[in-house]
């Protein structure tokens, strides 16, 4: 039997599975609040496994371990960062998230909150919606080029085919059961994501003779931990963990928590999952390193796809290579998911048909899933095309634009539109124009100036233009009281 059949087979039952709980998640969503949020019912388990799934996409099987493959466990302060930035973020905005988007108009979308705790629905929800479009369409592009890396590699498809195919994919379940679907798919895809990133490395750490022959095939810099980046070069890998308070695939997670005290379990159960899956990312990347040690393979980001073929039978790997598009799809679909809900319930709502009902709004995101995609999809016609790069480029922006707003917006009461509209604009374009700067301190990561200067525009212009609202005062005083 050609070993690409039973692969093949594999990935047809599975993503069979995952249809259908797309059809059941169908028949749930009854309304738009549905669609989009859930009806705020996630349990601690889901919400925990969705963010962890949706989070990490294929940057976390194809991306993190290629650059290990590379440069060895100097990589790993990636992962610190995002493990401190994770933590950080279900700390000090989880709970306050859920908290204050209910008491705002029971907010559905980040915007629809942000319009609602400033009280414009105006210039600050429309800013808000296009800035989440723009690095949307870019961080979508990110998986579909993972996606497409995954299919050509496995059955040797043309890059454009493998692209068109992952994108009907992916669009399909997204498109049909909201967000019901993408929860649930999120939270048995970090399941496999996290089996696959355990067993595999186990596996090929004893294939390879154990850790005598790992350190005989490699050179002794692969396991210094130490960065090799320089300065500027270790603030941009922990920088990464920035990015978590604004990115808003995440946030929204937080949003449909069925309740506030739900939120601690969610976090444990979130964290353990995040460090095992990172540290089974690592382990990838050496013991790939060390079994390609004397034929490299052409891309380092498909070491864990090659490392699942050489360790089980087709079958197995099968299944394990299954769990890539896992990665993948948990992001995407999360991505296109919130791009649907901005377009609908930001943009066609309130400028188009304030009247609209609960059936168009959803036929309107379900076009909105489809019209993104395909732009992410034009984006991602180059085959040298980079998932890390264009993860890193996206995660920039949400972390510069949204980040800094969050945290003044949760704790700041004096914090008022005109500074969030600063925030939103100052970081968005700041990561823009930094990224297009090259030399000495424009190769620090472009999270770093744009965090900082959009978190100083969002003070300095409150406070220049301040507002003294009593209903928005009394708003923030109900949203304090609750979490007491």
């Amino acid at each position: 039997m050609n070993i690409e059949l039973p692969i093949l087979i594999t990935f047809i039952f599975y993503l069979g599975c995952m249809l259908m709980l797309g059809l059941y998640a169908y028949k749930k969503t009854n309304n738009h609040s549905d669609y989009i949020l859930g009806g705020r019912s996630l349990s601690p388990a889901v919400a925990a496994l969705s963010v962890g799934a949706s989070d990490m996409s294929g940057w976390l099987l194809l991306g993190l371990p290629g650059a290990i493959y590379v440069s060895g466990v100097s990589e790993v302060w990636i992962g610190i960062g995002l493990v401190v930035g994770a933590a950080l973020n279900w700390q000090f905005v989880a709970k306050r998230l859920r908290v204050y988007t209910e008491i705002a108009g029971d907010a559905q979308t980040l915007p629809d909150f942000l319009a609602n705790r400033f009280g414009d629905a105006g210039m600050l929800k429309t800013v808000a919606a296009i800035a989440i479009l723009v690095f949307f369409t870019f961080y979508t592009a990110s998986g579909l080029v993972g996606g497409a890396i995954l299919f050509e590699k496995v059955f040797g498809l043309d890059y454009f085919w493998a692209l068109l195919i992952g994108t009907l994919i992916i669009v399909s379940y997204t498109f049909v059961g909201g967000f019901f679907a993408v929860s649930w798919t999120d939270f048995f895809q970090g399941i496999l994501m996290l089996i696959a990133l355990i067993i595999v490395p186990a596996a090929m750490y004893v294939e390879v003779g154990g850790s005598e022959a790992m350190t005989s095939a490699l050179p002794a810099s692969m396991f210094d931990i130490s960065p090799t980046t320089g300065v500027i070069g270790l603030i941009s890998l922990l920088a990464w963990g920035l990015g978590y308070f604004g990115q808003p695939h995440i946030l929204v997670r937080f949003m449909a928590i069925a309740k506030p005290s739900d939120v601690g379990v969610s976090r444990n159960i979130a964290m353990s999952w995040m460090i095992l899956a990172l540290f089974g990312a690592l382990a990838t990347g050496l013991v790939g390193a060390a079994y390609f040690a004397v034929k490299p393979l052409d891309n380092p980001e498909t070491v864990f796809i090659f490392l699942s073929k050489v360790a089980f039978n087709p079958w197995v790997s099968g299944l394990l290579i299954a769990a890539i598009l896992s990665a993948i799809m948990s992001t995407v679909d999360s991505q296109l998911l919130v791009s649907s809900s901005v377009i609908s319930e930001d943009l066609y709502r309130p400028f188009i048909n304030p009247k609209a009902s609960d059936k168009e709004l959803m036929l309107v995101g379900r076009i909105a899933v489809v019209s993104i995609a395909v732009i992410a999809l034009l984006i991602s016609l180059d085959p040298k095309s980079n998932v890390l790069g264009l993860v890193s480029y996206a995660w920039a922006g949400f972390g510069a634009a949204f980040g800094p707003m969050i945290l003044l917006a949760l704790y700041w009461k004096n914090y008022n539109k005109f500074g969030a509209i600063s925030s939103i604009i100052v970081g968005a374009l700041t990561v823009i124009i930094w990224k297009n700067l090259e030399g000495g301190l424009f190769d620090l990561y472009e999270i770093v100036p744009g965090f900082i200067f959009a978190f100083v525009a969002g003070v300095v212009v409150s406070k220049l233009k301040s507002i003294n609202s009593t209903e928005l005062n009394a708003q923030f005083d109900s949203y304090q009281d609750a979490l007491k």
